[in-house]
């Protein structure tokens, strides 16, 4: 499962994405932000910051100041987002591409079952996580739809 650490970063470049589509976009406060997401602002500083550091967004001083995208949401990786809000996402340390640790209890990977059939179930889950982008959340489907019942 995601964090909510994570779901209030979505939600907040789901606004900021959302910004950024109308005809004249505008940089947005943080309590616009918080306003417009439902996140809290006591949460939103902290994970703006990291988002900005990772160069998906900018933060604009002064009188009209804010927060505003500066990477269109089709370029913004919900995998590469979520690695960087929540850590690793494989379901073993075994799996991980950048957090590999070899399991303590294990005496040869090779042969580990365990191993293997998360390896089948977590490579389908990649595949399409690696595909996803902001701009996929922002878009409504069918599918979705059948799937969280909304």
């Amino acid at each position: 499962m995601i964090t909510q650490k994570m779901k209030y970063a979505l939600k907040a470049l789901l606004t900021l994405a959302d910004e950024s589509a109308q005809p004249e976009p505008q940089a947005l406060t943080i309590e616009e932000i918080a306003k417009r997401s439902g996140a809290p602002k006591r949460f939103l500083e902290h994970i703006l910051l990291e988002i900005r550091n990772a160069g998906y967004i900018a933060s604009i001083r002064g009188r009209s100041g804010g927060y505003q995208m500066i990477k269109p949401a089709a370029a913004v990786s919900i995998s590469e987002l979520l690695r960087m809000i929540d850590g690793p996402i494989a379901p073993l340390p075994c799996l991980s591409r950048r957090a590999y640790q070899r399991c303590e209890d294990c005496a040869d990977e090779a042969t580990c079952r365990i191993r293997k059939v998360f390896a089948e179930v977590f490579w389908s889950y990649i595949l399409i996580l690696d595909s996803l982008t902001l701009d996929d959340l922002m878009k409504s489907s069918a599918v979705t739809e059948q799937v969280i019942g909304a």
